[in-house]
This record gives structure tokens, C-alpha cells and sequence, in this order.
């Protein structure tokens, strides 16, 4: 009988190599344990709460909506169960998107290990925010958002919400939570976190403050403007690491970008700074959910515009220092131009980009320590 040899040998179970390599298996075996619970009646009671959506109303329908669902829904503790067990969902569907798209992409085109960090980041959460963009157009359709804008602040407080609207915030809560254990799934190095909880932590402040101030409507419209200019971003990022002198992608990211914080912001202060200041209902009610206060208002308001301040402070740097470093790379090959020989400049020209290998932002530092190194 012949005897099979181990080509490599496995850690212990339980330790650190042992989880990062089997997490989504282990995670999975975490799942199943809730949908098996729904299957027997004594935990079906405790697993319901996990896998399905809570606190739904029946509502009579009326003729006008006649054709429209009666069973809506608003928030409560609960929902944490729900929040938890679909950010076990995220962290496996992180985990197929990884093994079976993004590992098989980066053996092919041998990437280095900072290219291959940011284009495994930039995969995921191109198709997350891809899937969020094309669900969050369908509930703004499906509800008339996009021919009534005044539905943004009309009938405040939002607290009733449709399945699709509810399930929408319930996701989005599970993925920004699931990007915490990622940090270690992922190995991320330590000098990385900082920023990545600072990008995790503003998102799940405002989807979680639009969910809890009943402003989903507001939320919603924000989330897909704002995905969509992200997912551009990052899709534009991706053709560039296969290809550097991809550029045109990153230049139309830009102007969306400055055109998404204006949108952002003329849409926060329509709602808030005048559809809900002119409400007659100004009362402060914990029952029915309405926060449309003073206080409140204020708080939403400046906290909108401070991230958005934030954003392009972030933004304008960027671009100032890629020009910088634009500029210092063309300088020392405009002075070298006269004193070299004929010989040595055409070839130096070639080299350096010259006779059209690099275009306006070939500043970008992958592609200088490239070529500096040629």
C-alpha cells in the first residue's frame, strides 16, 4: 500500500496560521449553525431572529396602493442579531471573490507585494460598491425617488420601511462591520490600520445615524451617489495596475468626484436645511421617531459638511502631490537636454518617456521607480 506524503504541513489547530488560512470555512460552519437552527422547533425561535428581518407591521392597503406590499418594517435592537449574521455572510462572500477571482488574476500578472495589496483592496470593494449601486437605483426607482425628489423630507419621519429599503441599510451595516475582522484576515500592516479605521469608522457612522434618524431616504440617495463615484475610482485603479498607461479613468474619477461633494451637498441642505426646517412637526418624539429638532438638524448638517471638507482636503492634497512629483521627474531631464551628446539624449528621451510613453500624470510612483530603475 502506497503512502501519501504531505506536501506541506498543516499549523495547529486554533493557532494564528490556522484561522487566517481556514476562516471562511470556519466562519461558514458559524453560519449553518443559525440556518440549521431554523429547522427544529425549539431554536427555529432564537435563529429567526438572525436570519430574518424584524419588527414588520401589516399595514391595510389602500387604493392607491393596492398593488403595492402592506408589510413594512421599522428598526429595534434586534436588528443586531441580523447585523451579525450577515456580516458572517460578507465575510464569506469576501473570502470566494478572493480565492476564486482575485488570487487566480494576481498569479497571472505577478504583481509586487504593495500592487498586490491594492488590487486586492480595490476588487473587493469595486464590486461591492457595483452590487450597492445597482440595488440602491432599483429602491429609488421602485419608489419614485428619482421623478419626486421632495419624497427626500416629505411625510418625516421615515420609519416605516419597505423590505428592500431595510434589508439595503441591514447589508450595508454588515459589510462595513465585517471590513473590522478583515483587518486581520487580511494582514494588513500595522502603519495601514489607522487609515483603514478611519474609512470604516465614517461609514458606519452615517449609514448607521441615517438608519437611526429615520433619514434612509436622504441615506440612500447619498450612498449610491457616493458608490458610484467610489466604484469608478477603484474600477480605474484596476485597469491601471494591468496596464500604467491607463490614465483617462482616473481623470473623469476626478471630476465626478468634486461634482459628487456639490451634489452631496445641495442635497443635504434641501432636506435638512429647508425641507425639514419647514415642517410642521418640529417636536422632539422617541415613540414615533421623529428627531426633525433644531439640535438635530444642525448636527447632520455639519456633519455631512465636515466629511465632505475632509474628503476633498484629502483629495487636493492628493493632486498637489502628484503634480509635485510630476514635476520634479520632468526637471532634471529638461536640464540634462543641452549639455548631453545627440546620442545620449535620444536614447535618455526614450527612456524617460519622452516621445510619448508617459502622459500627464506620470508622476503616479509605481511607475517612477519603474522606470528609474531601467
Amino acid at each position: 500500500m502506497a503512502i501519501r506524503k504531505k506536501s506541506t504541513k498543516s499549523p495547529p489547530v486554533l493557532s494564528h496560521e490556522f484561522v487566517l488560512q481556514n476562516h471562511a470555512d470556519i466562519v461558514s460552519c458559524v453560519a449553518m449553525v443559525f440556518l440549521l437552527g431554523l429547522m427544529f422547533e425549539i431554536t427555529a425561535k432564537a435563529s429567526i431572529i438572525f436570519v430574518t428581518l424584524q419588527y414588520n407591521v401589516t399595514l391595510p392597503a389602500t387604493e392607491e396602493q393596492a398593488t403595492e406590499s402592506a408589510f413594512l418594517y421599522y428598526y429595534g435592537i434586534k436588528d443586531l442579531a441580523t447585523v451579525f449574521f450577515y456580516m458572517l455572510v460578507a465575510i464569506i462572500i469576501h473570502a470566494i471573490i478572493q480565492e476564486y477571482v482575485l488570487d487566480k488574476i494576481n498569479r497571472r500578472m505577478h504583481f509586487s507585494k504593495t500592487k498586490h495589496s491594492k488590487f486586492n483592496e480595490s476588487g473587493q470593494l469595486s464590486a461591492f460598491y457595483l452590487f450597492s449601486c445597482v440595488w440602491g437605483t432599483f429602491i429609488l426607482i421602485s419608489e419614485n425617488y428619482i421623478s419626486d425628489p421632495t419624497i427626500l423630507w416629505r411625510a418625516y419621519p421615515h420609519n416605516l420601511m419597505t423590505f428592500q429599503m431595510k434589508f439595503f441599510y441591514i447589508s450595508q451595516l454588515a459589510y462595513w462591520f465585517h471590513a473590522f475582522p478583515e483587518l486581520y484576515f487580511q494582514k494588513t500592516k500595522k502603519e495601514d490600520i489607522p487609515r483603514q479605521l478611519v474609512y470604516i469608522g465614517l461609514y458606519l457612522f452615517h449609514i448607521a445615524g441615517a438608519y437611526l434618524l429615520n433619514l434612509n431616504h436622504l441615506g440612500l440617495v447619498l450612498l449610491v451617489l457616493h458608490y458610484f463615484v467610489e466604484f469608478l475610482f477603484h474600477i480605474s485603479r484596476l485597469f491601471y495596475f494591468s496596464d500604467e498607461k491607463y490614465q483617462k479613468g482616473f481623470s473623469l474619477w476626478a471630476v465626478l468626484f468634486v461634482l459628487g461633494r456639490l451634489l452631496t451637498l445641495i442635497l443635504s441642505v434641501l432636506t435638512v436645511g429647508f425641507g425639514l426646517a419647514r415642517a410642521e412637526n418640529q417636536k422632539l418624539d422617541f415613540s414615533t421617531g421623529n428627531f426633525n429638532v433644531l439640535a438635530v438638524r444642525i448636527a447632520v448638517l455639519a456633519s455631512i459638511c465636515i466629511t465632505q471638507a475632509f474628503m476633498m482636503w484629502k483629495f487636493i492634497n492628493f493632486q498637489l502631490r502628484r503634480w509635485r512629483e510630476h514635476s520634479a521627474f520632468q526637471a532634471p531631464t529638461v536640464k540634462k537636454k543641452p549639455t548631453v551628446t545627440k546620442g545620449r539624449s535620444s536614447r535618455k528621451g526614450t527612456e524617460n518617456g519622452v516621445n510619448g510613453t508617459v502622459t500627464s500624470n506620470g508622476a503616479d510612483s509605481p511607475r517612477n521607480r519603474k522606470e528609474k530603475s531601467s
